[in-house]
């Protein structure tokens, strides 16, 4: 497909056929979406009804749901495409590089470098040997799939401005070699304007060869197998053949096959590879739990709930895969001009040749009222001029159709996308597409989610308390016990004892709050040894035996459960869970020793990101799992409004929440890095993942930050509306030149070369204002300064 029009085709052959409920196709990712009746329709009907109008579908394998379909099939299809544009451009490259020379030498030099003839051969003629080639190689595909949208379709796609543009140089430069009208020959125009587009074509080929990277990756997370209960024990099968109420055992370290409730034991679970978020989750009988993710410690009985496509990781992908499917208006306006501009172009060249064949004296004396130069060639002979009448009818028909070459149209878009996908890279930003490109800088609310975007996303020890016996805090200091034996009062206990026997009972746990205690211990000078015993306790922390003493650390639950009173450490915890911490309590031999808190430490740059968005009068918002205190407490440290935080938002939520937030009128752009946020930036009007995020999180968004820093979100909307700009400048130069030239062109004022000159400028010119846009540095907006800005 070359461009809207040709998607457009495609869904109405597919809509046509019965059964046929509604088709999206999708022109940036080549994909067909079709909902129908099967016992009306089939997937081979598709293929046929796709090839009638002219394309070529990609028969892919069935009955492979996991993998979504025979990727191998898309993928050399994809891979054998950009190759074939690759050796066709490379092809014209080499044949029109010598006209290149002859076409600066006519317009720069005045001839005064290639001569008239080389070895006797007339310059007319070589160019004709070397447009030719050009013509049948390279301009075959564009007058196939045009005669295809002419006579099948009846419409008119980009590939019919392609074929006309240079069918009319190639037409009209043989009919000025073959001596049967007067004028110079256009070969070089008719190579170059094959030669940009297969280029173009190439470009893009190779941007959409990693498309459906990250669904096939999401998938993978997948587990193959899964340990079934049976009436005679356990059995491995196949995770396909898991059925709804099958009961699954799950041991430490395995992946849970399917998406269940927990019916037996009790664990911690990393949900990161959905939720994004650091810290496993506890769960015990009647939890809800997500297949993939994996069982941290203890032995869990599962019954599965959900199998197949209806897997929250199936629903993911799905849900990425419709969001992907909509297309935005801006992205084709290129094409929608040129489904009106081609034929009014052609009813204008033939109506204006028409007259001026007709009634050449009336138009002649129009003409010469007007304060322009004389007509082509002095007009027809009919008034004094050099050629005929016919001749002069041509002349005036060739020149109106001429400059209306899709060149510069052509190359508008894309010559200033490359350049803006360009800059973006160079800054730690990478764009999925140019449509996002120009969606970018439309957004005024950026949604940020918080764990691991604008935080590290890794949990670190920040605060030790300890308490006397009267539950007051004992100030720092003081004389440690260094023995490593039990301490004899607990007025003795410093913060240093309480975190040296909370990390030693904490080192026998792969829990990360465990870690981060162990590590922040290990990196104040601790030697943190091993526990005589470990118990842990799921949902509450863990229980261990340090030299001859019992130490607790977990929550008030754990405590509160082994008789030990907690009221003393209230304020304590209060403070800290405000301040966006994750507080333990710590006992010592059933008496309450102290406090340990735990924080996913905020990005150092983003409150500034957040200042600069809220500079150019975007709002911020912040989205998030954690509690209403501990996100109000980050939120208030970026310096977003404590009113803009959703907090508490599931996991599968978080699309809906970002869709509630859109359907206020906003146009957000949300900024995640988990895999459950791939939905969220699917549907959002711009999805941006951090560069430290999930691959498949990265592969689901429009926006990529290579460099993990949420500046860069500011970086892409400043790259966004620079780049629409350097757009709009050059449809103007483009459609400028062209459209203000068409009225001269009709006159008979426009010689067929001035009308190719005016479109090699109109290309020439859209091609610099876009190589000197390469200048702008995201670091500040963009200025305009002067014609080339």
């Amino acid at each position: 497909m070359s461009c809207a029009n040709c998607a457009d085709t495609n869904a109405e052959a597919l809509e046509s056929l019965p059964g046929v409920v509604e088709a999206d196709v999708n022109y940036a990712t080549d994909e067909a979406q079709v909902r129908y009746n099967p016992a009306a329709a089939d997937i081979d009907l598709f293929y046929d009804a796709i090839e009638n109008a002219g394309y070529e579908p990609i028969r892919e394998k069935e009955g492979d749901e996991r993998s979504g379909g025979d990727t191998d099939a898309r993928d050399a299809a994809r891979e054998g495409e950009i190759r074939k544009q690759l050796r066709l451009t490379l092809f014209g490259a080499v044949l029109s590089a010598p006209m290149l020379v002859f076409l600066a030498d006519k317009f720069l030099l005045g001839g005064a470098l290639v001569p008239e003839s080389v070895f006797g051969i007339e310059l007319g003629w070589i160019q004709f040997l070397l447009a030719t080639p050009i013509q049948i190689v390279l301009g075959r595909p564009f007058y196939v799939n045009s005669y295809d949208a002419l006579v099948k379709n009846r419409r008119a796609n980009m590939d019919v401005l392609i074929a006309l543009g240079s069918s009319t140089a190639y037409g009209y430069s043989i009919a000025v070699l073959a001596g049967l009208i007067a004028g110079s020959v256009y070969f070089d125009t008719a190579a170059l304007i094959l030669v940009f587009i297969t280029l173009g074509n190439y470009l893009e080929a190779r941007s959409k060869g990693q498309a459906g990277d990250a669904l096939r990756e999401l998938l993978e997370m997948e587990a193959d197998t899964a340990t079934v209960i049976t009436d005679d024990g356990e059995e491995e099968i196949p995770v396909e053949d898991v059925a709804v109420g099958d009961r699954m055992k799950v041991r430490p370290g395995e992946q849970i096959p399917t998406d269940g409730v927990v019916v037996d034991g009790q664990s911690a679970v990393d949900e990161s590879m959905v939720t994004g978020e650091s810290v496993p989750v506890e769960k015990r009988e009647g939890d809800e739990v997500v297949g993939s993710t994996i069982n941290e410690n203890g032995v869990l009985t599962v019954e599965a709930t959900k199998v197949g496509a209806d897997t929250a990781l199936q629903q993911i992908v799905q849900t990425v895969k419709e969001a992907q499917s909509r297309q935005p208006d801006i992205q084709n306006v290129a094409d929608r001009i040129s489904a009106y501009f081609v034929p009014i172009v052609i009813a204008n060249a033939l109506l204006w040749g028409l007259l001026w064949f007709i009634f050449p004296e009336t138009l002649a004396n129009f003409v010469a009222w007007l304060p322009l130069w004389d007509p082509v060639a002095g007009g027809s002979t009919v008034v004094g001029g050099t050629v005929s009448v016919f001749e002069f009818a041509v002349i005036v028909f060739a020149s109106a159709v001429l400059i209306a070459c899709p060149c510069a149209l052509g190359l508008a878009t894309p010559a200033a996308t490359m350049v803006g996908t360009t800059i973006g890279a160079q800054n730690g930003v990478l764009f999925k597409g140019g449509d996002v490109l120009e969606r970018a800088k439309d957004v005024d609310t950026v949604v940020f989610d918080k764990t691991g975007t604008l935080t590290e996303g890794e949990m670190e020890l920040t605060d030790v308390i300890a308490f006397d016996s009267e539950g007051s805090v004992v100030p720092d200091g003081g004389d440690p016990a260094t023995d490593g034996g039990k301490l004899e009062t607990r007025e003795e206990r410093t913060e240093e004892d309480v975190l040296r026997l909370a990390a030693t009972a904490e080192s026998g746990s792969e829990h990360p709050l465990a870690r981060a205690i162990v590590e922040g211990a290990e990196e104040r000078g601790i030697d943190v040894g091993e526990p005589e015993e470990f118990e842990n306790v799921p949902g509450q922390g863990i229980r261990a035996t340090v030299g001859s003493q019992e130490v607790l650390v977990g929550n008030r639950t754990l405590l509160q459960n082994n008789g030990i009173d907690t009221e003393s450490a209230a304020d304590a915890l209060e403070r800290l869970e405000r301040e966006g911490k994750t507080a333990m309590l710590v006992a010592i031999d059933g008496d309450l020793a102290g406090v340990i808190a735990d924080a996913d430490t905020v990005k150092q740059s983003a409150k500034g990101a957040v200042s600069e968005l809220q500079g150019r009068a975007i709002d911020v918002m912040m989205i998030t799992g954690d509690n209403e205190r501990t996100a109000r407490a980050v939120a208030e440290q970026v310096g977003i409004d404590p009113d803009n935080v959703r907090a508490g938002v599931l996991p599968e939520d978080k699309s809906d929440a970002v869709e509630a937030i859109q359907s206020e009128g906003r146009k957000a752009m949300m900024v995640g890095d988990g895999v459950n946020d791939a939905p969220a930036l699917a549907v959002a009007y711009v999805g941006t993942a951090i560069g430290s995020g999930t691959d498949v999180a990265i592969e689901a968004a429009d926006v990529t930050l290579m460099r993990d820093d949420p500046v860069d979100v500011v970086k892409a909307i400043r790259i966004s509306d620079a780049t629409l700009q350097k757009i709009k400048q050059n449809l103007i130069w483009a459609l400028g030149y062209n459209t203000a030239m068409i009225p001269l062109a009709s006159l008979g004022l426009l010689q067929p070369v001035l009308a190719a000159g005016a479109m090699a400028i109109s290309s020439v010119s859209v091609l610099t204002n876009s190589l000197l846009f390469r200048r702008y540095s995201p670091e500040a907006d963009y200025k305009l300064l002067g014609l080339f800005g």
